[in-house]
Parts: structure tokens; sequence; C-alpha cells
């Protein structure tokens, strides 16, 4: 069963630093792109940063130039290490597939990992 379990995030200060963590349980993970994507109450969730199968790499305007997205296909992990933060970085943030994985004709989601951004 396919489950994406995040983690690492807090509170942190502007212009602060935080890195978080995925794992991808149950998937063939070398043959997917994978992206981190956040939601903040009453947005549609979005793409912040992905990473093909083949390791190239994209980020949204908002977050290009301070965030950095990477993968362990050995370990089935992707990371990402955020710089910079601004408390419009305020976030829930979560791992998936890119596109998002479905199951049941429904898009499958972690819980996810709250980052705020204050100070």
């Amino acid at each position: 069963q396919v489950q994406f379990q995040a983690s690492g995030g807090g509170l942190v200060q502007p212009g602060g630093s935080l890195g978080l963590s995925c794992k991808a349980i149950g998937l063939n993970f070398r043959i997917y792109g994978v992206g981190w994507y956040r939601q903040t109450p009453g947005k549609e969730r979005e793409l912040v940063a992905g990473i093909t199968s083949d390791g190239v790499t994209n980020y949204s305007d908002s977050v290009k130039g301070r965030f950095t997205i990477s993968r362990d296909n050995v370990r089935r992990r992707m990371s990402l290490q955020m710089n910079m933060l601004e408390p419009e970085d305020t976030a829930v943030y979560f791992c998936n597939t890119q596109p998002p994985y479905r199951r049941d004709d429904r898009e499958l989601w972690g819980q996810g990992t709250q980052v705020t951004v204050s100070a």
C-alpha cells in the first residue's frame, strides 16, 4: 500500500533554514517524478519543487533560488532544503509523485508536515 510520510517541519524565524524529508512506502520510487507541494487554509495545494526520475529539477518562481529538492532512489526518500525562509512560506508541506499518485481514481496524500515561519 502506497504511503507518503513527510517530516521535519517546525517553527523557524524569517531568514532561517529548515530541511524536510519524505519516505515513500510501497512505491516503485525510482520510476516516478516526485515533488513537494504546500497548502495554506483556503488555498489550493501548489507544487513548489519537483524532480524527475532522471534528476531534473523544477521550482515555482516563489521558491526558486531558496529551496533545493533532492532524491535518494536506493532509500526511496526525497528531501527539501529550504533556506531564506519567509513568512509566506508558512504552510503544510506534502510530498507525492508528480503528478500526484492516484488510487481508486482519487489522489492519495499523506498528513504532511507543518512549516511556520514567524518571528
